[in-house]
């Protein structure tokens, strides 16, 4: 509870009274790896702050492919902000990685945020900002640059999650067969 508190104090200022309200709204629930946050075709009711372990966001294309668009890690929050706001179902699904320990917090609850502390409006709007800024830099870069120089890329980036995700999501992220993903490893260790 108090990484979400650490993080959202990084956003605005909150008094013990109001610290006090944000961690009695908060849920603290487990998923295991696997199962899925949200859905493709249902709206979101839920907004998580994720302590530990990984998210990956996907979706299937045309052909039925499954695509992972990004990863989630720690002290981030997980949702699909659009379907959330406007209340219309996903197109993407929100898939644990690894076991994850998380802070669920309601619709009714964030509304209740939102009517009590005046300061949470503008930390959820910077924090908005901030996470869609990220997500334009997490989402694969699959027209820039060829596979190898992509995985290099990635392990830049995103250091802690290499060896965390499976090489299968990371080859779907990459845009490339597991294969080539192995073959591309294997070139770069010798």
């Amino acid at each position: 509870m108090e990484t979400l508190i650490n993080y959202l104090l990084q956003f605005g200022q909150l008094n013990q009274q109001q610290i006090e309200l944000v961690k009695s709204k908060a849920k603290v629930t487990e998923l295991k790896k696997d199962n899925y946050f949200s859905e493709a075709g249902k709206i979101p009711r839920e907004v998580a702050f994720l302590v530990e372990g990984i998210f990956r966001v996907c979706y299937y294309n045309s052909k039925g492919e499954e695509i992972t668009k990004y990863f989630i890690d720690e002290n981030n929050f997980v949702v699909d902000l659009n379907s959330y706001n406007q209340n219309i179902p996903s197109s993407e699904y929100v898939q644990a990685v690894t076991d994850c320990r998380l802070l669920i917090f309601s619709k009714e609850a964030l509304k209740e945020l939102s009517l009590t502390i005046i300061a949470w409006d503008s930390i959820i709007n910077q924090i908005t900002t901030k996470a869609l800024v990220e997500k334009v830099n997490k989402i694969s870069p699959m027209l820039a640059e060829d596979a190898t120089v992509r995985y290099l890329s990635f392990l830049e980036k995103f250091p802690t999650l290499a060896n965390r995700v499976p090489l299968s999501y990371m080859a779907s992220y990459l845009g490339i067969t597991q294969s080539s993903l192995s073959r591309i490893r294997r070139n770069i260790s010798n």
